[in-house]
């Protein structure tokens, strides 16, 4: 076990699999009490039984972080355990159109932005309330991605959604820095996960994507788990605003 989050508290939503579990676990290794969030309570279980069993400390929580009542009851379920919050990581997502963009359906298009950006920032709205109450630092870690900077044919609501995150991101930081609270974005590029199965199990999408990046494999979770740990622990205290770009250098060619 690690001590780089020792004494900390982090909530990590979409916390049930993929990018989220790995987050999650990783950061109990580092010594952090994790905040499970998710949608359904049966897959976090899973998790935090695998991070009990590794030494760890996790509580899961069931939430809708697009939804405002259930997002203030799972901040007051996380005090109850752990009495604070000191780390917010907003990773929940859903891509539920994959598709030419004038080809969406209205309500595809508000399910997408109500997760995505009306989600992370209302958990940051608590969060960020919280520290300020307390007069005590934090970090908040958004998980964006590659297409949220450049043009992306048939993933183009969901791109849009990711470069309204790092906008948020960036925003955030300079409003929220002089209380202490560091904002900073992860932008993955392909991570081998249920979520991007569509792409990850296409033979020549994979390809495509393998072919131009510098790694010349498809990015894993822990991948993205160890940055998460560095921008929420004081190692990365003088960063804030950044975007940190994690894909292998897909994005180089």
């Amino acid at each position: 076990m690690g001590e780089r989050l020792r004494d900390k508290v982090a909530i990590v939503t979409g916390a049930s699999r993929g990018i989220g579990a790995a987050i999650a676990g990783y950061m109990a290794e580092e010594g952090a009490k994790v905040i499970l969030v998710s949608r359904k309570i049966e897959g976090l279980q899973a998790v935090a039984d695998e991070i009990r069993g590794n030494g760890g400390e996790a509580t899961p929580i069931a939430c809708h972080a697009g939804h405002r009542s259930q997002r203030e009851e799972m901040l007051a379920g996380a005090l109850k355990a752990y009495d604070k919050v000191d780390i917010l990581v907003n990773n929940a997502a859903t891509n539920p159109h994959f598709g030419p963009m004038l080809t969406i359906d209205e309500g595809a298009w508000d399910k997408t932005f109500e997760v995505n950006v009306k989600g992370y920032f209302g958990m940051i709205q608590l969060v960020a309330g919280h520290l300020q109450q307390r007069k005590a630092k934090g970090s908040v870690v958004n998980i964006a991605s590659v297409v949220g900077t450049m043009a992306a044919p048939m993933q183009g609501v969901y791109a849009m959604t990711k470069a309204a995150v790092i906008s948020m991101t960036k925003t955030l930081a300079m409003e929220l820095g002089g209380a202490g609270i560091r904002v900073n974005a992860i932008a993955p590029g392909l991570i081998e996960t249920k979520f991007a199965q569509a792409l990850v199990d296409n033979d020549s999408i994979r390809s495509s994507i393998v072919n131009r990046t510098a790694a010349g494999r498809v990015g894993q979770p822990r991948d993205i788990a160890g940055g998460a740990v560095f921008l929420a622990s004081d190692e990365a205290d003088y960063v804030t605003g950044d975007v940190m770009v994690i894909d292998g250098g897909w994005t180089l060619a």
